[in-house]
């Protein structure tokens, strides 16, 4: 596991994108979100697409991302200056009609907490860890009733996603596959599963039936440790379970790609293009009919 940089001080100050008025769609910021379920309260920015709202019958599915600060502004990434970039390259895919327009909820970090809240045991290692479960029941029981109940969101669960990079990914994927009646889709990007031994795959293994959920999981080469050993594991206990390659697992080794922000950044809309496609509207072909007089 590599030392990351110390963040930027602006990483836990709250602020829409500097360029917010050059985009299509818009974003709504909300800060200092309190939960019951965790001590310390929490930004989170929405990116809203091109559109929402002018019609309310229009219903967009809804991606949660962990992580928010890095997602849509180099000025409030913890790494300042190294963001996503995801917010416009999601509305480029949306514009070229690449992918269905969709609602992104970037849920920012808590900073030193972060550890705690994305992990779902104590690292004896690490000594933290363990409130993953308490993030998870934030989530799904306070943040997106919220969330469904002021935007245009088509709520149901296999129009939802839930998505992280690094211990995001790890929560990303254990929450997603445990939250399958709430969540459809997960984009796992260099999942931490180091993380205490390897705890997710016993997690996994206490599946009782594989959900119906698509999921994005990759590594890049150049990443940290046994990082690519550690992913194929996982792809391949996905596959045991009944996952399809390139059906509802899209599995990818990405070649020189390392564990940083820009990474992420130059797979997203790849990631949006397999989990949030258009969808094609099926021809039906016209119904045979017998000649005149047979």
């Amino acid at each position: 596991m590599s030392k990351r940089p110390a963040p930027s001080p602006a990483a836990f100050i709250p602020s829409l994108p500097r360029d917010a008025d050059s985009y299509a769609g818009s974003f709504q910021l909300h800060t200092n979100v309190a939960s019951r379920h965790l001590a310390h309260k929490r930004h989170v920015i929405v990116y809203l697409p091109p559109g929402h709202g002018t019609d309310p019958a229009v219903r967009y599915p809804v991606l949660y991302m962990h992580d928010g600060q890095n997602l849509f502004d180099g000025d409030t990434a913890y790494i300042r200056g190294h963001d996503w970039n995801m917010a416009r390259t999601a509305e480029r895919l949306m514009l070229e009609k690449k992918i269905e327009p969709l609602i992104i909820v970037g849920i920012w970090n808590t900073g030193v907490h972060r550890m705690d809240e994305y992990t779902p045991t104590r690292d004896p290692g690490v000594k933290q860890g363990g409130l993953l479960p308490m993030y998870g029941r934030f989530i799904v029981e306070e943040l997106k009733p919220f969330v469904d109940a002021t935007y245009c969101t088509d709520p149901a669960r296999d129009r939802t996603g839930i998505g992280g990079s690094s211990l995001g990914g790890l929560a990303a994927l254990l929450l997603g596959l445990h939250y399958s009646e709430y969540f459809g889709r997960i984009a796992a990007l260099s999942p931490s599963l180091w993380w205490d031994h390897g705890v997710a795959f016993r997690l996994v293994r206490h599946l009782k039936r594989k959900p119906d959920v698509r999921i994005w999981l990759d590594m890049g080469t150049r990443e940290m440790g046994g990082g690519i050993a550690q992913v194929r594991r996982m792809r391949d206990l996905l596959i045991e379970y009944g996952w399809l390659p390139d059906k509802d697992l899209f599995y990818r080794e990405v070649r020189g790609g390392k564990h940083t922000e820009g990474d992420w950044g130059k797979r997203v809309g790849t990631v949006l293009r397999r989990l949030y496609p258009v969808k094609t509207a099926r021809t039906r072909k016209p119904r045979q009919t017998a000649p005149a007089g047979s």
